[in-house]
């Protein structure tokens, strides 16, 4: 039996590499017609894990964006995201102790607060899905000492300045 070959490849495999392109293709047409997924353009967050190494933890938290503006650049720094002001920081923890089976917030001399780097997607769709891991360090010392369960609230603010729902942490008992 005898197969033509042009450049190389016979005609049963060049029908092959015309479907299969063929197939890509109407793959790539068919993308463009999809639906892409609408978030609101206020963030919405959800607890994901709370996890301890050794002095310290790791806190995350998923998140959706409708119109991608969360996190900050270092040159964002004028009003209302300059040191002075409390959008300084984009990612508000408060810390609570469970103390004789009651939820009692810790007040912190120093505010456990994070600036999130800016993650604006490029493109026309600007809508953003992910998660946010941040680092408690150091885990223990952030402990009164007068509870052995913690939990924390989160809550994350855009460059538009729309609060996020808050999210608690499950209780973390402290090791």
């Amino acid at each position: 039996m005898t197969h033509l070959t042009l450049g190389g490849m016979n005609l049963k495999d060049k029908g092959a590499a015309k479907v299969a392109g063929g197939l890509a293709i109407v793959a790539v047409l068919l993308s463009g017609c999809l639906k892409t997924e609408e978030f609101p353009a206020v963030p919405t967050i959800a607890f994901k894990s709370f996890e301890f190494f050794g002095d310290s933890a790791s806190l995350v938290i998923s998140f959706t964006d409708g119109d991608g503006d969360v996190g900050l650049d270092a040159t964002d720094n004028a009003p209302p995201f300059d040191t002075a002001s409390t959008y300084y920081y984009n990612l508000f923890l408060e810390h609570s102790e469970k103390i004789n089976g009651e939820w009692q917030v810790v007040q912190f001399a120093q505010p456990i607060n994070y600036r999130i780097p800016r993650i604006t997607p490029t493109g026309q769709n600007k809508t953003l899905e992910g998660e946010i891991a941040v680092a408690i360090d150091p885990f223990p010392l952030y402990i009164t000492g007068n509870a052995d369960t913690v939990r924390y609230s989160v809550e994350m603010v855009d460059r538009a300045l729309n609060r996020s729902n808050k999210v608690l942490t499950n209780e973390i008992i402290v090791p």
